[in-house]
């Protein structure tokens, strides 16, 4: 099994996909901001889940599902400011799929402090 097979893993690049066509829309004056900041984010996560998946060390996967968790909260925030300056309006689906994989990261982590222990 690899990080390929992870459901979080899938979902995480369908928000990075999603995150690209809504920042598309964003004026070129955000081109070296807010967009460049939101996809860098987005990226993060699904390749913090493949980086610490093949680690070979619990401990590590755990230590980069929080950093891929700490991108989330990033893109949460970054979405805000968006909607805040007439960027967007966040739609119900995804703040859902935000949520969606929060609760994935955070049960995964759980999963593996079990393993710890």
């Amino acid at each position: 099994m690899t990080h390929k097979d992870l459901e979080v893993y899938t979902r995480s690049l369908d928000l990075v996909e999603d995150l690209y066509k809504l920042t598309e829309r964003f004026p070129s004056s955000e081109d070296f901001g807010l967009t460049s900041q939101l996809r860098r984010a987005a990226i993060s996560i699904p390749s913090n889940i493949a980086e610490g998946a093949s680690r070979g060390s619990t401990k590590d996967f755990i230590r980069f599902l929080n950093i891929a968790s700490g991108s989330l909260s990033e893109i949460e925030t970054q979405l805000i400011i968006a909607e805040r300056i007439g960027y967007l309006v966040v739609s119900d689906a995804l703040q859902g799929k935000i949520q969606t994989i929060r609760k994935m990261l955070y049960r995964l982590k759980q999963s593996l402090n079990k393993n710890l222990n």
